[in-house]
């Protein structure tokens, strides 16, 4: 049988759950210009829902009810007592139908993304009304950030120490990473044209909102090297492929940000740092450093790109962890 004569395979249509989610999703992409990595998050959340409606015989957003939505708090909710670490949930055991247990961030994340599902319906007149109106989200733990003493970062970046075109480029990646206080994902969209004219980089940050930052001489001089010396013999290698991209893999291609999390974990694992280091450890770092030197809170906002000021004085609490314990060792009627 040729092609022509072959039957066409028949595709299932989207069901109404699914075109609701789709609906909401391309709201949050295209109007309020939500990060990649959010929405991709908010695309997990949305389908974990979806697949508990649908095992509860629930085909439309219409028919979901507060009750409903009580009762799928309830379910994630019996699942976040299992937790064993605040950041990282443990998979469910091999064989084992019960799901994976949550943190309980997790849970309160989860949740007020099916509240703006909800919400979104409503306004658009895609449902009669807000079922999750009345839903209320678990207060979120609060987590101190944590950063890493300055020797260590000085360790961190001093493993990357080599002539060779990998070293220097993460070299250069490691001293901008803790220059500026970037998201490693701000990081890796770099291109060649955000360092501007050698003194500050355009960092591009949630909701694609633009900020500049200042580069300290170190990061300058990382970054020269790499570019004069390395950069080039990688982009040779790409055949033109990402050419604008500022940090580049080994086969000229963009580095990810999975592979520059791997660049920072190699280093620290090379530094033997006793510190536990997270692909936030060096903004952390940045952010704890400048505030203990003595830079204001609202300049330090502004660095991070944070929305709002409570976010960053997080960061002032950590500081005053370290004077109290400072005091605690030193001071003789201290204790």
């Amino acid at each position: 049988m040729d092609e022509a004569s072959a039957p066409a395979l028949s595709q299932r249509p989207p069901s109404a759950l699914e075109c609701d989610v789709t609906a909401y999703l391309r709201y949050a992409g295209l109007e309020r210009r939500l990060a990649k990595n959010t929405i991709a998050s908010y695309r997990r959340d949305l389908a974990a829902y979806t697949d508990w409606l649908a095992d509860q015989g629930i085909g439309s957003l219409d028919d979901v009810t507060p009750e409903t939505l009580s009762a799928y708090a309830k379910y994630l909710g019996e699942r976040a007592p299992f937790e064993t670490r605040a950041t990282q949930a443990p998979r469910a055991p091999q064989g084992s139908s019960r799901p994976a247990p949550l943190a309980a961030a997790s849970v309160s994340r989860m949740l007020g993304t099916v509240r703006n599902l909800h919400r979104f319906l409503a306004v658009e007149g895609r449902t009669q009304a807000d079922a999750s109106r009345e839903l209320r989200t678990p207060k979120k733990p609060m987590r101190l950030p944590k950063a890493i003493p300055q020797a260590e970062v000085t360790a961190l970046i001093e493993t990357a120490s080599g002539d060779d075109v990998v070293a220097l480029r993460d070299r250069a990646l490691l001293e901008l990473l803790y220059a500026t206080g970037a998201r490693v994902s701000e990081a890796v969209d770099l291109d060649v044209d955000d360092v501007v004219d050698r003194e500050i980089v355009r960092l591009t940050g949630k909701g694609d909102k633009q900020r500049i930052v200042p580069l300290g001489s170190y990061a300058r001089d990382a970054l020269d090297t790499y570019l004069v010396r390395a950069r080039p013999a990688l982009a040779s290698r790409g055949k033109g492929r990402d050419v604008a991209a500022l940090f580049l893999g080994v086969r000229g291609q963009r580095v990810s940000r999975q592979n520059a999390w791997l660049i920072i974990k190699k280093a620290a694992e090379r530094a033997e740092l006793a510190s536990e280091i997270s692909p936030h450890t060096l903004r952390h770092s940045f952010a704890t450093h400048l505030l203990e030197g003595g830079a204001d809170v609202r300049v330090v906002q502004e660095l991070l790109g944070h929305a709002s000021v409570a976010t960053t004085q997080l960061y002032t609490l950590v500081t005053a962890d370290t004077l109290r314990d400072v005091y605690t060792q030193a001071h003789p009627r201290a204790r």
